[in-house]
């Protein structure tokens, strides 16, 4: 009964695979079956077109959804993928330790042997620089892996 509904539906098989891939998106979230449904859809538009052709085989028709398939999943990637510039009106955000180069501080503990701490707004850091007493006011230069570089003032 299935495989009578399949050669009754002809080139409306591949817009019912799309649409059930489309609906399959919603309800399971990722955005990859929406390229594929995509893909399926544009491979029963082509079947309407080209159904009585005597090349556009069972065969074919597969090797062109695969190929669509394809095309869309990379086109698709393409138009969703961040801008390459990185350009935005808050570039630090989420990255805290970054947010804090140019501020300056007064040593909590001394710096000895290259590491001590200084304290930010309600936080101590780890900090490394040249040796220094602590109450020494210093300036963060960079940071890196979760560690303040700093220099005195």
């Amino acid at each position: 009964m299935l495989l009578e509904l399949v050669f009754d539906l002809g080139p409306w098989n591949w817009m019912l695979l799309g649409l059930i891939l489309l609906i399959l998106e919603i309800l399971v979230p990722g955005v990859f079956l929406l390229w594929i449904g995509i893909a399926a859809i544009l491979t029963g538009g082509l079947s309407l077109q080209l159904w009585d052709l005597g090349f556009w085989t069972w065969q074919v028709q597969v090797l062109m959804f695969l190929l669509l398939s394809l095309v869309s999943v990379f086109a698709g990637k393409r138009l969703l993928a961040r801008p390459a510039s990185g350009e935005t009106d808050q570039p630090f955000l989420n990255q805290r330790a970054e947010q804090l180069i140019g501020r300056t501080a007064t040593l909590e503990e001394a710096i000895v042997e290259g590491y001590g701490r200084i304290r930010l707004g309600d936080t101590l850091w780890r900090i490394s620089g040249p040796d220094l007493p602590a109450g020494a006011r210093v300036r963060v230069t960079a940071a890196r892996d979760g560690t303040l570089q700093v220099e005195p003032i």
